[in-house]
């Protein structure tokens, strides 16, 4: 492991290119993230999967996708959750908690087995944001509740059922993304409430998870750093591990939105400045695929310590 380097990519299509073969071995990522471009059907799919590893000679390396049920649904092709959203979770949670964990841990489970079979061993979930009117819809329907307390305890359940699947998972979007008015993917959010106010709420829901992985948001929080988004910030980055105490591998979200404003190289070169472990790039464009490579160091004596922690729960 100690040669690859810290950063993760998309593929452009349902099989390897030649090039993308070549970037693979000469580059070698920490991991690779599948979407729906990726995935047509299931035999195609563990095809793919498969070629991946082969590369790595590693049976346990990082594969991710963003599985989290409803709009969000990167197995479309193979099968519908839309329906299955984490608004509908949190509203079982709320009229009935008994029969929500019944059906929450159904879905995990299901979920869990498509992957596996599949190939992939990383889910990017929990979705920790708050519900807050009035935001952008980018979360809507994607977050479990506006009350802080309840999204933190249904992620919990999201961490331990997906675990105990053997699938690792990623909370999003550290420190939380759910006042951002905008979307993070065309423009920069900036929020203007303060520390004490944001411990209490958008950062509650974060704290003490049993979790590997964290992404970050790509927001501008204001009052504690006017300048830099999560991603590029060193003040935001030390809350992450001082105030909310994450202590595990932390990967940005994908640098090529439109939130953050430099080139890809400047935004990979801020990525690990800021703090942290492994950037994410996600569109499958080989030019740029090159920069964040050269850009990304090589693994460290961290990222090697926590995923092996992490390959732990894959056995």
């Amino acid at each position: 492991m100690n040669n690859r380097r810290a950063f993760i990519v998309g593929i452009k299509s349902t099989k390897l290119s030649k090039k993308e073969k070549l970037f693979l071995k000469k580059y070698k990522p920490w991991g690779v993230i599948l979407f729906t471009r990726n995935i047509k059907n299931i035999q195609q799919t563990i095809k793919l999967t498969t070629s991946i590893r082969k590369i790595f000679n590693d049976k346990n390396y990082p594969l991710l996708i963003d599985q989290e049920g409803g709009r969000i649904n990167r197995l479309k092709n193979i099968i519908l959750f839309d329906n299955l959203s984490a608004e509908f979770f949190g509203n079982k949670f709320l009229e009935q908690k008994n029969n929500f964990k019944i059906i929450y841990k159904l879905f995990i489970d299901k979920t869990s087995y498509l992957l596996k079979l599949l190939g992939i061993n990383i889910n990017t979930v929990p979705v920790l944001d708050l519900k807050i009117r009035g935001s952008s819809n980018i979360i809507g329907d994607r977050s479990f509740s506006k009350n802080p307390k309840i999204v933190s305890t249904i992620g919990d359940y999201c961490i331990k059922y997906f675990h105990e699947n053997r699938i690792g998972t990623v909370m999003k979007h550290i420190p939380g993304h759910g006042l951002a008015k905008v979307d993070s993917h065309n423009f920069t959010p900036v929020v203007d409430k303060n520390i004490n106010y944001l411990i209490k709420k958008d950062f509650y829901p974060f704290k003490n998870k049993k979790i590997f992985f964290a992404m970050t948001a790509h927001i501008i929080f204001n009052k504690i750093d006017s300048f830099n988004t999560v991603t590029h910030s060193k003040k935001m980055i030390q809350i992450i591990r001082k105030k909310i105490k994450f202590k595990n591998i932390l990967i940005s979200d994908d640098l090529s939105m439109k939130s953050l404003k430099g080139n890809i190289k400047e935004n990979t070169i801020k990525t690990f400045k800021g703090g942290c472990n492994i950037a994410l790039h996600c569109n499958g464009n080989l030019k740029e695929m090159k920069i964040v490579g050269e850009n990304s160091p090589y693994v460290n004596t961290f990222i090697i310590k926590k995923t092996s922690q992490f390959y732990k729960i894959l056995s």
